[in-house]
Formats: structure tokens, sequence, C-alpha cells
């Protein structure tokens, strides 16, 4: 396995569904972690309910929150062409930032169950994953979606960084 040398930075030069989605999912792993932390250890349940999403969209590719934005009229970048009625994102393949959804959903729901069970300094971890998802859709930058990318994942949302060619939005992969 050879490792690439560039940094994988998303688009943002305009906002799209997928980055809407990172900074409101950011925004309430921050919100419910510091209600865990400050008011009541119940509000973890925020968090859990955040990272299950997450696992169902990297999964299903239905995005409750996606949905709500594509009828605000956001756009996505990893729409499934094949289901215009509804933002689903494309899951033809398990490219990098599908397995992104899936990793972060498994982290946060372990580290809130582990936060009820083992120790309230589990949300620190949960606090730190809701800061990488703002930072993320701010700057384009994620500290695991280099790790994946590094680990030879191909992304999606800047074809750019992929070493392989990536089909157009609507053009069947080969298989």
């Amino acid at each position: 396995m050879t490792s690439h040398p560039r940094i994988y930075v998303v688009p943002t030069d305009r906002w799209y569904i997928e980055r809407a989605v990172w900074l409101i999912a950011g925004f309430v792993l921050l919100i419910s972690t510091a209600l865990a932390a400050l008011v009541d250890p119940r509000f973890v349940v925020f968090v859990a309910a955040t990272g299950v999403t997450s696992i169902a969209v990297a999964f299903t590719g239905f995005c409750p929150i996606g949905n709500v934005l594509f009828r605000l009229g956001f756009r996505g970048l990893l729409t499934d062409p094949s289901r215009p009625a509804f933002y689903f994102m494309r899951t033809d393949s398990w490219y990098l930032e599908r397995r992104i959804y899936v990793t972060v959903g498994v982290n946060i729901t372990i580290g809130s169950i582990l936060s009820l069970v083992y120790s309230p300094w589990w949300l620190a971890f949960t606090g730190f994953v809701g800061v990488a998802m703002v930072w993320f859709a701010e700057t384009g930058f994620c500290i695991l979606a280099n790790a994946l990318y590094w680990a030879g994942c191909e992304p999606r949302l800047a074809p750019e960084f992929a070493r392989s060619p990536v089909p157009p939005a609507g053009v069947p992969q080969a298989q």
C-alpha cells in the first residue's frame, strides 16, 4: 500500500447538502454533549441519535436533515440520481465520504454509551467529534477524511484527489 502525500479537502466554495449536514450534526453534537455534561446525562440520547442516524445514512442513503435541506433548495454533491423526488446519498460503493458517515456514527454512539455506563469523560470524545464536524464543514479539512484517504479510500466530493476516474453524477459505475 502506498500512501498519498497530499491533504484531502472537500469543496468549500458553496454550500451543498452534505456540507450543511456536517455543520448541523456538529452543532447538535456540541450542544447535546454540553447539556449531557452540565445539565443531565440523559441529554446524551441526542448524541446517540445523531450517531445512529449517521450509520443509517451510510447504509440506506436516506438522510432526514438532507431531505429538509433539499426541500429548502440545497443540492447535494453525492445525490443518488435514481431517486430524484428526495435526497438520498449514493450507496453504489463505499467511497470515502460514505465511510465518514458510518465511522463517525459508530464512534459517537459508542462514546455516548460509554459516557453513561463507564465515565462521563467520554463526553470529551463526542465533543471533539462535534468540533471536528463543524471544522470540516467550515474549512473542508477533516482528520478522519485524511486518514481514510491515506488508507486508500476514493473520494467523490473532490474528484481531483481520486486515484481512479470517478464517473459524473448520473453515470453508472462499472462493478
